[in-house]
C-alpha cells in the first residue's frame, strides 16, 4: 500500500455499524472524516464517537463510502458521483451485483468509472453507532470488485482505504462474491434463524438444557430483521439455490430418520459430509485449517478467574489459539476450552493441574489439588 494513495479526505454516508467503524478506522489512519446520516441523532451520535464531522463534504474529497442499506445504495452512490464529479466513490453492502446493475442503468458518461464496489466481511449481531468499533476490520477480509475497465488510481484509492484501517484485500468479480456470500454469510443466517424459532415454544425447563451447541448455531440469529430482509432480497437468486440445496440434503436426512435400510448410512455420511466441509475453514490469519488439542478447565463465576487462568498459561509459554467458554446451568461455574498446538496439550495439563485448576477431563492431572484455592472466575473477569 501506497501511504500516497489513502485519502486524506472522506466523506461516509449512512453511520450506524459500518460506517461509524469505518470512520473511527479512517480517522485513526489519519484521513479528516465528515459524516451524512438521513437521521440527525444517528449522526450526531457517530460524531460524538469520534468517527468524524457531521458536515456537508469538502469540495476535495478524495473517497466516500456509502454505507447504507442495499436497497438504497445504488441511488445514494450516484447522488454522491454527481455531487462530488472528482471524488472516487464505494460502498460496503453486502451484496454486489445488483447494486452494481443499478448504478450502472442510472450512470452516463465516466461516472461509472469513478464507482467501485467493496464489502468488508465484518460484523455484529448489534447494529448502530453505538456498536461501532475501531477495530472491527483488523485482518477481515474486505472485498472489492473490479474489472479491466477500472481507472487503477481510483481502485488503488479503495485498496489503500481498506488497508488502512487493518482489513485484507480480496478482488472478486461480484457474481462470485454474491454467490460465495450466499453460502458464508446469507444461508447461514436464515438456518440459525429458523433453528433459533423453534425454541418459540419451548417450555423453559428444556431450554435450561442448552449448551454450546446451540449458542454457537443460533448466535447470528439476534441480527436485525429490517437489514437482513434487504439484504435476503438483494442476493434472493443465490441465496434461494444455497437454501434448495440445504431442503434435499434436509429431506434425505428426514427420510434417513424413519430408520429403513439404508438410513444409517445417510445419517453417517450427512455428518461426514459436514467434517470434510468444516475442514476446509481457514485457519488463524487465512492459514490452512489447523487441528488443536483442547483442554478443558472448570472456572467458577467470580472476578478474575478467567484473568488468571490466562495468566498461568502464559507462565507455563503456551500460546492460546482459540477459546471457548460454556456456563454450566444452575452453577456459578462453567468449562473453558483451551486450544493449543497438540504437541503441548501435555505440558498444559500437567502444568494447570500442578497450579490447582480443575481438568475434568484429566482428573488424574499431575499434582492437582484445589483444596486450598478457588476455582478460577467468570467469563468476564
Amino acid at each position: 500500500m501506497s501511504r500516497g494513495d489513502v485519502p486524506d479526505r472522506a466523506h461516509i454516508v449512512g453511520t450506524g455499524l459500518l460506517g461509524t467503524s469505518v470512520g473511527l478506522a479512517l480517522q485513526r489512519a489519519g484521513c479528516a472524516v465528515t459524516l451524512e446520516d438521513t437521521s440527525p441523532t444517528a449522526g450526531r451520535l457517530a460524531a460524538d464517537m469520534g468517527a468524524g464531522v457531521l458536515a456537508d463534504p469538502h469540495p476535495d474529497t478524495e473517497l466516500v463510502v456509502v454505507a447504507a442499506p442495499p436497497d438504497v445504495a445504488a441511488d445514494i452512490i450516484v447522488a454522491q458521483l454527481r455531487a462530488l464529479p472528482e471524488a472516487t466513490v464505494t460502498d460496503v453492502a453486502s451484496v454486489k451485483g445488483i447494486i452494481l446493475d443499478r448504478v450502472r442503468s442510472q450512470t452516463v458518461g465516466d461516472e461509472l468509472d469513478r464507482y467501485i464496489g467493496s464489502h468488508p466481511m465484518a460484523g455484529r449481531e448489534k447494529s448502530g453507532a453505538v456498536a461501532a468499533r475501531v477495530d472491527l476490520f483488523e485482518a477481515r477480509p474486505w472485498v472489492v470488485c473490479s474489472d479491466e475497465h477500472t481507472p487503477q488510481h481510483r481502485l488503488a484509492q479503495v485498496v489503500a482505504a481498506a488497508e488502512a484501517v487493518g482489513a485484507t484485500v480480496l478482488h472478486l468479480e461480484p457474481e462470485f462474491h454474491d454467490s460465495s456470500v450466499a453460502r458464508v454469510s446469507h444461508a447461514p443466517q436464515v438456518i440459525a434463524s429458523l433453528m433459533a424459532a423453534q425454541l418459540i415454544e419451548m417450555p423453559v425447563d428444556g431450554i435450561a438444557l442448552a449448551g454450546q451447541g446451540l449458542r454457537d448455531v443460533i448466535r447470528i440469529a439476534a441480527s436485525d430483521p429490517g437489514l437482513w430482509t434487504q439484504i435476503l432480497a438483494g442476493n434472493a437468486s443465490a441465496v434461494r439455490d444455497v437454501l434448495i440445496g440445504v431442503r434435499d440434503d434436509l429431506d434425505r436426512v428426514v427420510e434417513a430418520l424413519s430408520l429403513e435400510p439404508g438410513g444409517y448410512g445417510v445419517l453417517a455420511s450427512t455428518i461426514a459430509a459436514g467434517n470434510e466441509g468444516h475442514q476446509r475453514i481457514p485457519g488463524k490469519h487465512g492459514q490452512a485449517p489447523t487441528v488443536y488439542g483442547t483442554v478443558t478447565v472448570v472456572v467458577g463465576d467470580e472476578p478474575g478467574g478467567l484473568a488468571r487462568l490466562f495468566s498461568d498459561v502464559h507462565d507455563l509459554d503456551i500460546n492460546i489459539e482459540d477459546v471457548r467458554i460454556d456456563h454450566a446451568t444452575g452453577h456459578r461455574l462453567g468449562s473453558t476450552d483451551l486450544m493449543v498446538l497438540p504437541d503441548r496439550v501435555q505440558d498444559l495439563v500437567v502444568g494447570l493441574g500442578r497450579r490447582g485448576w480443575r481438568l475434568p477431563e484429566h482428573p488424574d492431572a499431575e499434582g492437582q489439588d484445589t483444596s486450598d484455592r478457588p476455582v478460577g472466575g467468570s467469563a468476564s473477569g
